[in-house]
């Protein structure tokens, strides 16, 4: 019940990566040198016919936070400068946003968006807040990894144009997991990964950078088509596996083979209603209604600081209980539990992982732990 931090890989997709490797070995020269680059340029359109915008929009990354740290060292900030994002950003990105900002003498402010959240409009107020007149760039999460709601980000981002900010989406979750138009959305630059949601090999991320930011956005890493261009610079920047990238369109068919669309809300609706179910049955509150969800959801559960320390006892006695595995983590003062949805899961599943968070919570209540 944790596709959502890792994905799976189908026995397809992964002989299509392995009839890859074996490919390059045969003549590794005359891959890398002729036929790696167009083939990554029509991967890239794709993309764009999935997801919107053209072929030269889109480029590969290993992974999202690759991506972001790409933008954050392409953007150019100065002193003084300020980046916002939210208190629901995925840790590692609050992270890398602290060390560039830090780097270029610019700092982070972080918008207070409530844990529990029952109104779109709340997300986008608690983010205008923050924006300031030395706000130059906004990073906000398309789907929260920790919270696993889903922002509004065509609302978000157009709050932000207004102020004439530019506009990251981080949306590591999307690919996959709720239908995606880039170009809808607005935004200056979206990154997502296909390896969650859409069934690809891990290490298969994408950029879309629109038209006006492509000739300042490079990778963190700068190679031979570095001088050359937006394309240029992402499709090289050295020897590596670039077999995830390669599996792209085999993983986006194996994912219209289950449905597509139908498949997404087929998970979405099975997500609202398991957290419904663990919600009555253990007391637990979800972080956002379900309208505001998609294939994930996030239950809080209100505990001591006993509990709130100790989130791996509890992530064990889970474990042990139902050989379950979901990620257990502190975010606020709550302990929260994160239940993703897909293809291989059914009610049973979940009714399972009651069972297994009643046992820990008996397991705790029994070294001084409040529900």
């Amino acid at each position: 019940m944790n596709h959502g931090s890792y994905g799976a890989v189908p026995k397809i997709v992964a002989a299509e990566q392995d009839r890859w490797r074996a490919h390059i070995e045969k003549n590794s020269t005359g891959f890398f040198k002729d036929e790696l680059p167009n083939e990554l340029r029509r991967l890239a359109g794709v993309a764009a016919q999935r997801f919107g915008g053209a072929a030269k929009d889109w480029v590969f990354v290993e992974n999202a936070t690759s991506a972001v740290n790409s933008v954050l060292a392409s953007f150019g900030l100065r002193d003084g400068d300020e980046i916002v994002t939210t208190s629901h950003a995925y840790v590692a990105v609050i992270k890398a946003m602290r060390i560039w900002a830090q780097r270029f003498g610019a700092r982070v402010v972080v918008a207070d968006v409530p844990m529990i959240v029952e109104s779109e409009d709340r997300i986008v107020a608690a983010i205008e807040k923050a924006f300031s007149p030395r706000t130059r760039l906004l990073v906000v999460d398309h789907i929260t990894s920790a919270t696993a709601i889903v922002f509004p980000v065509a609302k978000i981002v157009k709050a932000a144009k207004a102020g004439g900010i530019a506009v990251l989406v981080d949306g590591a979750h999307a690919p996959g997991h709720l239908p995606l138009d880039v170009e809808a959305i607005g935004a200056d630059w979206y990154t997502g990964n296909a390896h969650k949601w859409l069934f690809a090999p891990k290490g298969c991320g994408l950029l879309w950078t629109a038209p006006a930011r492509q000739a300042q956005t490079r990778p963190v890493v700068l190679s031979h088509g570095a001088p050359d261009g937006y394309t240029q610079a992402f499709d090289w920047i050295g020897t590596r596996d670039v077999t995830p990238w390669l599996c792209f369109e085999s993983a986006a068919r194996f994912h219209d083979s289950l449905g597509g669309e139908s498949l997404m809300a087929r998970n979405r609706t099975l997500a609202a209603d398991a957290s419904e179910r663990l919600a009555h049955e253990l007391g637990m509150l979800a972080t956002a209604p379900a309208r505001m969800r998609g294939a994930m959801a996030c239950l809080t559960l209100r505990a001591s600081p006993a509990a709130v320390a100790n989130v791996a006892a509890f992530a064990a006695a889970i474990r042990n209980c139902c050989s379950a595995i979901v990620p257990v983590y502190r975010f606020e003062d709550a302990l929260c539990i994160r239940i993703s949805a897909q293809i291989y899961n059914a009610m049973e599943d979940y009714e399972r992982l009651a069972a297994g968070v009643r046992a820990a919570l008996q397991n705790a209540a029994q070294h001084g732990v409040q529900q």
